[in-house]
């Protein structure tokens, strides 16, 4: 069948490279969750953020020097804001209030007076809580999206849609600990929104391959495969242009942002280019999978008695 479209590249004839090199990549985060786990931030362990306006130029070798000199040792703050002025510690404890105030005490001696913290206290029951609340936020979403996907088209581009957003989402919590980057709450932030412009190119794909479908007639596999590459060709300007605009803002964020926004943006980076990559790669050609599983329906013919 002619589409009209010039299909440079066979996704779908393809698919299986993909699917081995999805599964390898997941069965590596797996592995690494299940022996190094994720280095979770304060908001999801127990333990103390500090975060020290000093008002003056300092060093991360100067102000881990100043923990050290009262006997704070493990500790490596990261230093940043205009003209590193601030100074972010975590501590893997609650810190007791007269801590607290030993510490201010020593960047004011150091610094002098015009020296402020503002303190991020989480106790394990919080940050338990958190960590229970977050499961269950991405598992609602995924159950959101799935139902409105069985809405608006039907059962197989629900299910290749959500086990490709599942992935993408994963893939970020999976480099997130194969590098040992931290994780907070706005890690979370960006998994969320990840699955959100994951759908979005999605269903983009999966609208065209309906309406290809609807307004064509498909006798067999090769058909099928043929329609679905061409609605992939179809779809790929605007679906590029759409992650372009967003991707060239979250490296904008992770270039010139804030040290404490540089993971978020990082996480938007992984999360908005793996769901560039399953919309094309992973949903459509599983979709075709599903699809010639069905099961050709046969037409019943009435018999009339003589």
């Amino acid at each position: 069948m002619n589409f009209n479209t010039k299909i440079r590249f066979d996704f779908v004839g393809n698919r299986n490279k993909f699917f081995l090199f999805s599964i390898a990549l997941t069965v590596i985060g797996i592995l690494s969750l299940l022996i190094f786990n994720l280095n979770l931030g304060v908001d999801f362990k127990a333990g103390t953020n500090m975060d020290i306006s000093v008002g003056k130029a300092v060093s991360q070798q100067e102000a881990k020097d100043i923990l050290t000199q009262i006997g704070i040792e493990g500790v490596t703050p990261t230093v940043g804001g205009t003209g590193n002025q601030r100074v972010s510690a975590r501590f893997d404890e609650v810190l007791a209030q007269p801590k607290i105030v030993e510490i201010q005490n020593a960047f004011k001696a150091a610094y002098g007076d015009q020296v402020s913290a503002e303190v991020n206290v989480v106790s394990p029951d919080m940050a338990r809580e958190l960590g229970i609340k977050t499961i269950w936020a991405v598992l609602i979403a995924s159950v959101g999206i799935m139902i409105y996907v069985m809405i608006r088209f039907e059962w197989r581009f629900a299910l290749a849609a959500n086990i490709a957003i599942l992935y993408d989402a994963f893939v970020v919590v999976a480099l997130f600990s194969i590098f040992r980057l931290e994780v907070d709450l706005p890690f979370i932030a960006a998994v969320l929104t990840t699955i959100g412009y994951s759908i979005n190119d999605k269903i983009v794909i999966f609208d065209r391959i309906r309406e290809n479908l609807r307004f064509g007639k498909y006798k067999n596999r090769d058909q099928l495969s043929e329609m679905v590459n061409a609605s992939l060709w179809q779809t790929m300007e605007r679906n590029i242009y759409t992650v372009l605009a967003v991707l060239v803002i979250a490296v904008c964020l992770f270039v010139f942002g804030s040290h404490s926004i540089k993971l978020f943006a990082l996480a938007k980076i992984i999360g908005l280019t793996s769901g560039a990559y399953s919309s094309i790669c992973i949903a459509s050609p599983l979709w075709l999978l599903l699809k010639g599983k069905e099961k050709p329906k046969v037409a019943v013919k009435s018999s009339t008695s003589s």
